[in-house]
């Protein structure tokens, strides 16, 4: 009794402890690719997109379950508890009486017997109590051209939704390097923060220390502590920005909000200029958008000759075979005999006239896929324009970003100066809260044409499919 309590015991730590490490978050630091590696096995949206793939696949099968020979059984039995009456001329009154007056017959009166001028009717049973049948029926398609057209067509609707699947994988891409790297621009913004936290902090110890010994005024502390309050605050508020940032790309990847991400790649100005543009030369196939625009419009074309095809006429060969009994008594399966049948034909339905409906969707189709070629058109045009575009935004960026980089590092030196000034009684408090301010102003510049240079950046190898 007592192992076998002490089992229980067991099991049960076992058990609770099993739950706890499912529980328990995990911690997960990825570089952006890995991010994306990670949005791509388990982001729902792309699961979804996958998923189609299969949907469609199996929408092939229906398809193609077309050509295939159709073959079905039958099984019946019926009891008739009043069989049917049929009434009818009575031919056979008929019959006795011309026989009788063709070998001169009489009646007991002696005279010739004579077909009278009504016979009547007769009311007959035709069938029995119990019937039952078996049989099967096989039906195969000889030709019918938007099967066949469906049937070709099938490869083509697969990479469609393939490249769907690509296009939906980009977006989630493109949103989660946006998102990754704003978050990591976040990050140097927040030690940016820290810095000037730092430098408020000893200008505050340094006016307390001068105010103590007579050199400074109470006003120089006061600006001192309301220059702090504000880089604190500040880093606050970009803290809980950051925290939300965390939590929406967490919900993007697909990733348990309660897991922790810790980023890997920072964002350097260097970094951003490395391998950023190529030569100019690019290829429309390489967008993923072109590409499911183009399987669009093969679809289209596939969908006229369907159409087209409606008009000739469709063959289709048909067969069975199926046993029959009928008894009046419930014998069907020990005495009553089985009779059979069969037959084999081929049908060939001709179209005559259907009210003008398959000319109306010929041209329809014709329409549509007119509209998809003029949409790749006007999309080769948008390629240009968003690579055009895309490269003059970049270098536009970078140049606003090195600008920003010297004025922010200037910046810097200037206080740094005034701050010795300060120490040495050349400067006055005034002075230094006004190149803490440039400086302030200088790395916020400097932030947003960093996060500008790499939304830039992101826009471009979107632009030209490289992404």
């Amino acid at each position: 009794m007592s192992f076998m309590r002490y089992g229980w015991l067991s099991a049960f730590l076992f058990i609770s402890l099993q739950a706890f490490s499912q529980q328990t978050p995990a911690r997960h630091e990825y570089s952006a690719k890995q991010c994306v590696e990670y949005a791509e096995q388990n982001s729902a949206i792309v699961k979804n997109a996958l998923l189609d793939i299969k949907l469609q696949q199996q929408q092939n099968r229906a398809v193609a379950a077309a050509a295939y020979p159709q073959v079905n059984g039958n099984l019946g039995g019926q009891y008739n508890p009043n069989v049917t009456v049929q009434t009818f001329p009575n031919f056979i009154a008929g019959a006795t009486y011309s026989v009788l007056e063709a070998e001169g017959v009489k009646n007991g009166s002696g005279d010739p017997i004579t077909t009278p001028n009504d016979l009547g009717y007769i009311d007959a049973q035709f069938g029995t109590k119990w019937t039952a049948n078996v049989g099967a029926t096989l039906s195969q398609i000889l030709f019918d051209g938007a099967v066949f057209v469906g049937l070709q067509a099938r490869s083509t609707a697969i990479d469609y939704k393939t490249q769907s699947a690509e296009l939906t994988k980009e977006q989630i891409r493109t949103n989660i390097y946006k998102i990754y790297y704003q978050l990591s621009v976040a990050n140097e913004q927040i030690r940016l923060i820290d810095a000037n936290i730092a430098r408020a902090d000893k200008l505050l110890s340094d006016s307390r220390a001068l105010y103590k010994n007579g050199f400074g005024e109470s006003l120089d502390i006061d600006r001192a502590s309301v220059q702090l309050t504000n880089f604190q605050s500040q880093k606050q508020t970009t803290l809980n920005n950051i925290s939300n940032g965390y939590l929406g790309l967490k919900v993007l990847m697909g990733m348990p909000v309660h897991d922790t991400l810790i980023l890997t790649d920072s964002v350097t100005a260097e970094s951003i200029q490395q391998e950023a543009l190529t030569d100019g030369i690019y290829k429309y196939e390489d967008r993923p958008d072109f590409r499911v625009l183009s399987l669009s419009e093969k679809l289209q074309e596939y969908n006229v000759r369907r159409y087209k095809l409606e008009r000739i006429p469709t063959a289709s060969l048909k067969a069975a075979y199926s046993k029959l009994s009928q008894s009046n008594a419930f014998d069907l399966l020990t005495g009553a005999p089985w009779f059979s049948s069969s037959y084999i034909g081929v049908t060939i339905d001709v179209p005559i006239f259907g009210g003008f409906l398959k000319d109306a969707n010929i041209k329809q189709a014709q329409i549509q896929l007119e509209q998809t070629h003029n949409d790749i058109q006007y999309m080769k045009l948008q390629i240009d324009q968003d690579i055009d575009s895309s490269i003059n935004s970049f270098n536009s960026a970078i140049t606003n970003l090195n600008n920003q980089k010297k004025n922010s590092d200037l910046a810097e030196k200037v206080y740094d100066l005034t701050k010795k000034k300060y120490e040495s009684g050349l400067a006055s408090t005034t002075d230094i809260s006004n190149a803490q301010a440039d400086l302030t102003t200088a790395q916020t510049g400097y932030i947003v044409s960093l996060f500008n240079a790499v939304l830039a950046k992101i826009d471009y190898l979107k632009a030209i499919g490289k992404l």
